[in-house]
């Protein structure tokens, strides 16, 4: 039989259970010490360990302790416990710093008790910027067709030329690009709340301008206005659901905010199968969005400010540090549905503040632009860069925006059966984003991105020999679309923004993600706009081709360039991958 092994009680008392930190030293008059809660769980895990060891130690035969070395005082579980800690923590000693860097409020550790009702509108008020954008996409495809049509536009200059076309279905992806430069420089002044608040008056505007406009001059500004909100919002959204959320649910939250994009896209589709008959029906189609932008912006002005913001600013010395950070504590306790003052709420505070103060302690220069261009900066932006734009030049925004048109061109000649095949795409693509979030983790991210980008580039050269030699049979472009947009939202639709985040290395993480919004929008731009000018200098047939052969070089980049980085930390990423 196992010997019992003698081992001193590894619960901390009351008084001995405070771990004095270096920053704790340097400020014990200002923090009040409280036992760490890592710490208790970190007890626990030893304790467990004890008690494998001693089973292990039992099934071989062998008593535990070795008794010549327990004797002699030579062998110490304690000790030999304590000893491979060190090693484990020398190894990791960065990842701990960079971990603690996440927006989020509270530690990685901590299991953060909350409700799912509490969390339900923090995330539903932001994630309705996302649906705003989804919903321009859908209704723009049909917009395009009822703009266009004699019977149905309701205006006198429905005769669009196909760059005048082009000015207004990108028309908000230029603004779009135009505010994520804004964003950049005035998202940390406004606060997230306030740049989301912004962002739906922004949207409000554009889309009442968009549905009353005169002529095409006015119609082209307010696209431009709405693709300015655009811009902001999709900037702030994913800032405040990550800073807001519990960290357990953080990165559900953020994927969902991909299918209320996707939802809004299908939204889209189906307010333009129901006004496609009706005259002037495009102007309902961009206006209906302008009561959801009044909902979120009523939603965002009844919300709190983030409460890792408000802490930023205190850290920063652009406000008073007591009062901030009671601000901070009552914004939490309000996104939680707790007591104004709430003790968990406080704590919460203190340990966030407290990280964010020696994070900025030991914080080096920050990085400047130039160093996104750099060394392992500069094979993750090839990486993140590369497959956002990839995502545009393989014709997504042509398929999405121009759908409609496609399928009318397929032989489905009514605008109103275009637009309820357009519908049918919606639900295709909010079904397989559904799939994607689900399987990610699972399957991890080369193969999806492989096989997605070669159902795309299949699916393009269908469109490309429908339009050369299979003209009578319109059934292939309609399972070229389906295949397309299924193949696309498993693959580059959630993927490319997933390796975005993971890919920079933590010190140019911000500029990096920064500059692929940049390329994403700005190629989303020039690909929409440049279709219908393309379509009549080549062919139909030789555009969806010149698509397909981009598709061909995206498989290439990444079976030869894109990593795996499913199961491996940022740190991991950053050591393993990038070096």
């Amino acid at each position: 039989m196992a010997a019992a092994v003698s081992v001193p009680s590894l619960l901390p008392s009351r008084q001995s259970s405070v771990l004095i930190s270096p920053y704790t030293r340097r400020h014990s008059s200002s923090i009040s010490f409280r036992p760490p809660h890592h710490k208790i769980v970190q007890v626990a895990q030893r304790s467990r360990l004890s008690h494998m060891v001693m089973a292990s130690a039992s099934a071989d035969g062998k008593d535990w302790p070795p008794s010549s070395e327990s004797e002699s005082g030579g062998f110490s579980l304690v000790k030999w416990l304590r000893q491979r800690k060190m090693q484990v923590k020398a190894k990791s000693a960065g990842s701990d710093i960079e971990g603690s860097r996440q927006p989020l409020i509270g530690s990685e550790e901590t299991k953060e008790i909350f409700t799912w009702s509490s969390l339900i509108i923090p995330f539903l008020f932001p994630a309705l910027g996302g649906l705003l954008f989804g919903y321009d996409i859908g209704a723009t495809s049909g917009a395009a067709v009822s703009l266009q049509s004699a019977e149905l536009s309701g205006t006198t200059w429905y005769n669009l030329t196909s760059i005048e076309t082009g000015l207004v279905v990108s028309g908000s992806l230029y603004g779009a690009l135009c505010g994520s430069i804004i964003a950049f420089n005035v998202a940390d002044f406004l606060g997230r709340r306030r740049e989301l608040i912004l962002a739906s008056m922004i949207y409000l505007l554009g889309a009442l301008i968009t549905a009353f406009t005169p002529d095409l001059p006015v119609l082209i500004s307010g696209r431009l206005l709405y693709g300015f909100g655009i811009g902001l919002a999709m900037h702030a959204a994913p800032l405040y659901i990550a800073e807001t959320a519990p960290s357990t649910v953080r990165g559900t939250l953020i994927s969902l905010k991909e299918l209320f994009i996707v939802l809004g896209i299908l939204l889209g589709y189906l307010v333009g199968n129901l006004e496609i008959d009706v005259i002037g029906g495009w102007r309902y189609m961009y206006g209906v969005s302008a009561p959801i932008a009044l909902i979120m912006g009523l939603g965002m002005w009844w919300l709190p400010p983030s409460p890792r913001w408000l802490l930023l600013q205190a850290v920063q010395g652009k406000g008073n540090l007591q009062e901030l950070k009671e601000r901070a504590i009552s914004a939490l306790s309000r996104l939680r549905g707790r007591a104004v003052g709430d003790v968990t709420s406080d704590g919460q505070i203190e340990e966030t503040l407290r990280s964010l103060q020696y994070q900025l302690q030991d914080q080096q220069q920050e990085a400047n632009f130039l160093e996104v261009f750099q060394g392992s900066s500069l094979k993750a932006f090839i990486i993140g860069g590369g497959l956002v734009l990839f995502q545009q030049i393989t014709g997504q925004p042509s398929v999405l925006y121009y759908a409609a048109s496609i399928l009318q061109s397929a032989g489905f000649s009514a605008a109103s059966d275009a637009t309820r095949v357009s519908v049918i795409l919606g639900v295709f693509k909010l079904l397989m984003t559904g799939i994607a979030v689900l399987k990610v983790d699972q399957l991890g991210r080369r193969p999806l991105l492989i096989g997605g980008v070669s159902g795309i580039m299949v699916s393009l050269f269908l469109l490309s020999a429908y339009y050369n030699f299979l003209s009578g049979a319109p059934i292939v472009a309609v399972l070229a679309l389906l295949l397309y947009v299924s193949c696309y939202q498993v693959s580059f639709g959630p993927i490319s923004w997933l390796m975005v985040s993971e890919i920079f290395p933590l010190r140019t993480r911000g500029r990096g993600i920064s500059v692929a919004v940049l390329v994403n929008f700005a190629s989303n731009a020039l690909v929409t706009f440049s279709f219908f000018p393309l379509k009549e200098l080549l062919g139909a047939s030789l555009l969806f081709a010149a698509f397909g052969g981009i598709s061909l070089l995206a498989l290439l980049f990444v079976i030869f360039y894109v990593p795996e980085t499913k199961g491996l930390s940022l740190e991991e990423i950053e050591s393993k991958l990038l070096k």
